[in-house]
């Protein structure tokens, strides 16, 4: 299950250092009163970067959200758990107490 990441990471690293070697022209980037320049590749990688952190900036409030709900998901189980081996007893109890003597 962890092999997968790792795998997907390390082909997108080798298709970026392939963008790099294919794209090494010089441009310039303005924005607002910035301007910047530098290779093609570089913008380009520098554009998906800030677009990942974009979108996890984004995704951030729903996975802490499934967090919080996973977490008191999990102390409700708990709770019943312990509550369903207590009327267990007590069924086990009123069992043992309730059977005719022979």
């Amino acid at each position: 299950m962890l092999l997968f990441p790792i795998i997907v990471a390390l082909i997108i690293a080798i298709l970026a250092v392939i963008l790099a070697f294919q794209n090494t022209a010089i441009i310039l980037v303005t924005f607002l009163i910035w301007k910047f320049e530098g290779s093609l590749a570089l913008v380009l990688l520098l554009a998906f970067i800030m677009g990942v952190i974009a979108s996890l900036l984004i995704l951030l409030p729903r996975i802490i959200k499934k967090g919080l709900v996973a977490s008191n998901q999990k102390k409700k189980i708990k709770e019943l758990e312990i509550k369903l081996e207590e009327k267990k007893e007590e069924s086990n109890k009123e069992n043992y107490f309730n059977q005719p003597i022979v």
